[in-house]
C-alpha cells in the first residue's frame, strides 16, 4: 500500500470502472487510485491507441483517413502489448509517448469503432482483469467491458480545460502543438466517441458523476476515498485523520 489511507481501508477484490470525455485525466485518476489502494491499472485507451499506431506503422491507415479493414484484421494476430511499470510496449518496444502523439489521437477514434478492433481490445481487458482487483479506464469500461463493476465512474471536464491539459501533455513530450487544432481534435473525438455505432460513449446509470474541471489530484483522491467507504460501507474510523 502506497499510504496510511490505503492502509486503513480494507477494500475487497471488486472492479473499479472509469468511463469519461478525452482529457479528463481518467488514466491519471485510475493510476492513483491503484498506486493507493493497490489495485491493477488497466488502461484501455491505450490499447486502442497501440493499435493505432500499429496500424499507421504498417501503413494501414491511408493519408485520407482511409482503413484497409481486411489487413487490419489479418495483422492484429501478430499485435503483441503489454504493461510494465513505465507504459505500454508493443512486441517489448515502449511505445508511451508514441501513441500520445497527434497523429495517433486523429485515427483512434475511427479505429476504436471498427468491431473487431473491439473485440481484440475486449479480450485483452478481460485477460487482464481476470483476478478482479482491478481499476481500468476508457470509454465502454462500465457500459460493455465490465457492465457489473462494483464502482463505476464517468469523468468530465470543461472543453478548453481539457484541450489545455492535452496540450501540456503534448508540449512537455516534446512536441509542438497548437492550441486550436488541440481543442478541434478533442471536440471531433467527442463526438465520434459518442456518436458511434458500436459501444458509444453513454454515462452508466449507476455511474457517479466527477467533474474536475477545477479539482486537484489530492481533492480527486478525497472523493474516491468517500466513494468507495460510502458505496462499500467501510465504517473504519482510522480513515480520516
Amino acid at each position: 500500500m502506497s499510504s496510511q489511507y490505503g492502509l486503513l481501508m480494507n477494500i475487497p477484490d471488486i472492479i473499479i470502472a472509469i468511463d469519461g470525455k478525452s482529457s479528463t485525466g481518467k488514466s491519471s485518476f485510475a493510476r492513483l487510485i491503484a498506486k493507493e489502494f493497490s489495485f491493477l491499472y488497466l488502461d484501455s485507451g491505450a490499447l486502442y491507441r497501440c493499435v493505432t499506431l500499429f496500424a499507421i506503422e504498417r501503413g494501414l491507415i491511408g493519408r485520407d483517413g482511409a482503413i484497409d479493414l481486411p489487413g487490419l484484421e489479418k495483422a492484429l494476430a501478430d499485435l503483441d502489448i503489454d504493461f510494465t511499470g513505465d507504459g505500454a510496449r508493443i512486441g517489448g518496444r515502449l511505445v508511451e509517448d508514441e501513441i500520445r502523439s497527434l497523429e495517433v489521437s486523429s485515427h483512434v477514434s475511427p479505429v476504436s469503432a471498427i468491431p473487431f478492433v473491439r473485440r481484440f481490445v475486449d479480450e485483452k481487458l478481460h485477460a487482464f482483469g481476470a483476478g478482479r482487483r482491478v481499476v481500468m479506464d476508457g470509454r465502454d469500461i462500465g457500459t460493455t467491458v465490465f457492465p457489473d463493476a462494483e464502482i463505476k465512474i464517468f469523468m468530465t471536464a470543461e472543453e478548453k480545460t481539457r484541450a489545455r491539459r492535452r496540450f501540456d501533455e503534448m508540449a512537455a513530450a516534446g512536441g509542438n502543438p497548437v492550441f486550436e487544432e488541440v481543442l478541434a481534435n478533442l471536440l471531433e473525438r467527442d463526438y465520434m466517441d459518442s456518436h458511434r455505432e458500436v459501444s458509444p460513449l453513454t454515462l452508466a446509470p449507476d455511474a457517479f458523476i466527477l467533474d474536475n474541471s477545477d479539482m486537484t489530484i489530492g481533492e480527486e483522491l478525497a472523493w474516491i476515498r468517500g466513494l468507495i467507504q460510502g458505496k462499500l460501507d467501510i465504517k473504519d474510523a482510522g480513515l480520516c485523520r
